[in-house]
């Protein structure tokens, strides 16, 4: 889809399950159910998604997906199904990983981080090597030094090669745009150093939502996931930045939502709903 002079691509890394009921905190099973069916062991199915930006000068990807480092273990507690792979995704648009000039993390836990690094000759080195990787510097300090409710989400070997490649750069400010047209704004909430990708471009707007609202079915205000560690400030955000997206008509992207990869809002009544569904 073109974004004023930006083209922009989904890409997928698979698909993941977890838990519904950690994925909608307070509402009930009887309510997300109905657009969000679970499996036996009660985990919804969810899109391992990332973002393609071609400015014309840089190509820069957001996220990477879980990885191919993952053992049979854990691909069976997360319900991984790596097809297509983020190689894959890349090279239906006749791209390889050496044609990335960016990388961003909407922060660093283990779905949107893991393919970040792979293993070269049984060593650990940057999957994207001759990309450059944006990180906040806040999430990079909270990975490193996770507390027992996080650790479980953050994997050193995802992150740590990034520091001795020369390759990290790590973000202090609240809003950065880091190219013209590409800027990182910190949410918070899920984590506190959590980062949404606003692009702007000949008038136009999109917002790569990340986990400040993963799936359609997270639009209402409190569909607010179990995981995210200061709920009220991703209510806070929600309004603020959905508030936005309706008012000016940003394309929103969603990051795992398995089926609807974009669309526009709509306001009825006091409630903001998606209005259109876009392919990206």
């Amino acid at each position: 889809m073109k974004l004023g002079r930006f083209h922009i691509y989904t890409c997928l890394d698979g698909f993941f399950r977890l838990d519904g009921g950690a994925m909608f905190g307070v509402v009930p099973r009887l309510l997300w159910q109905r657009t969000n069916p679970p499996d036996e062991k009660n985990r919804i199915l969810l899109a391992l998604g990332c973002l393609l930006i071609d400015t014309g000068q840089y190509r820069i990807l957001i996220d990477t997906g879980v990885g191919e480092k993952g053992d049979e273990k854990f691909h069976q507690i997360y319900g991984i199904n790596r097809s297509p792979c983020l190689k894959a995704s890349l090279a239906r648009y006749n791209l390889s990983p050496e044609d990335i000039d960016i990388v961003v993390n909407t922060h660093l836990h283990l779905d949107h981080a893991g393919g970040n690094t792979r293993l070269e000759e049984g060593k650990l080195v940057p999957a994207f090597h001759k990309a450059e990787y944006f990180i906040h510097e806040g999430e990079w300090k909270e990975a490193l030094s996770p507390n027992e409710r996080t650790k479980a989400s953050y994997l050193t070997e995802n992150f740590l090669p990034l520091k001795d490649s020369g390759r990290l750069r790590l973000v202090r400010e609240d809003a950065l745009e880091i190219i013209k047209g590409v800027s990182l704004i910190r949410t918070g909430g899920h984590t506190p150093f959590h980062q949404c990708v606003r692009l702007e471009s000949e008038g136009q707007t999109a917002l790569f939502l990340a986990d400040l609202v993963p799936t359609t079915s997270h639009i209402p205000l409190p569909y607010i996931m179990g995981y995210d560690l200061f709920p009220l400030d991703t209510l806070q955000k929600k309004k603020e930045l959905l508030g936005k997206a309706q008012e000016d008509g940003w394309l929103i992207i969603f990051q795992h939502d398995p089926l609807v990869r974009a669309g526009y809002l709509k306001k009825t009544g006091d409630k903001i709903e998606l209005a259109e569904k876009v392919s990206l």
